[in-house]
C-alpha cells in the first residue's frame, strides 16, 4: 500500500480561503478516531444503529487485510475529518477507480472548503495511481450533499440502481454454493 500523499512523504498540504489542510493514511493508532468519525457519520445519517464495526475490525480489514484505506484531514493540529476508500474495477475502462464509501467533516469544519479538498485529495490519489474515475453513493434525502457534489461537478447516475445482499440472505446464498 502507498502510504505517501503527494510528493511530500508524510502528507500533502491544500491552501485556500480557510482551507490549509494536510493529509495523512491512517495507521493503527488512528482507528479510535476512525471509529468514532464513523459513528458520528452514521448518527447524522440516522443509522447509528446499524454500526456494528469494532476497533478489532477496522484493524483487521484496514490495516491486516489491507481491503480498504483511510486519509484523514487535519487543521492546526486537530484532525478535521476523514475518507474511506478502495479500489473497485471497471471492466468498460479496463482499470481500477477509487470507490469513496464515506467521507466525513465534523460538523465545526463544514462550509470552509474541506470536503472540496478531500475529494481534490482523493483525485489525485486516483490520477497518481492511474485509475480511471472516483465514485460514491449519496442518500437521496442528504441535499446538502447533493447540491455540494453537483457543484463540484459530478455527475448523478442515474441510470443505475443499487442493488444489496447482506446478513442471513447473503448466508444462506454463500451455503447454496456450497451444495
Amino acid at each position: 500500500m502507498d502510504n505517501t500523499l503527494g510528493g511530500t512523504g508524510r502528507g500533502m498540504k491544500h491552501e485556500g480561503t480557510d482551507r490549509a489542510i494536510e493529509f495523512r493514511f491512517a495507521a493503527p493508532q488512528d482507528i479510535p478516531m476512525i471509529l468514532r468519525f464513523i459513528k458520528e457519520l452514521a448518527d447524522y445519517e440516522g443509522m447509528l444503529n446499524q454500526v456494528v464495526a469494532t476497533e478489532e475490525l477496522l484493524n483487521q480489514w484496514l490495516f491486516e487485510k489491507e481491503k480498504a484505506e483511510v486519509i484523514l484531514g487535519m487543521k492546526d493540529g486537530e484532525t478535521v475529518g476523514f475518507a474511506l476508500f478502495f479500489h473497485n474495477f471497471s471492466t468498460f475502462l479496463g482499470r481500477a477507480g477509487i470507490y469513496l464509501e464515506d467521507l466525513y467533516v465534523r460538523p465545526g469544519y463544514r462550509g470552509r472548503g474541506f470536503g472540496t479538498a478531500f475529494l481534490n485529495q482523493l483525485a489525485a490519489i486516483a490520477v497518481k495511481r492511474g485509475c480511471g474515475r472516483l465514485e460514491w453513493w449519496c442518500l437521496d434525502w442528504n441535499k446538502p450533499s447533493i447540491d455540494f457534489y453537483l457543484g463540484m461537478g459530478a455527475q448523478a447516475m442515474s441510470d443505475w440502481t443499487v442493488y444489496r445482499i447482506d446478513g442471513e440472505r447473503l448466508e444462506a446464498m454463500a451455503a447454496d454454493a456450497h451444495r
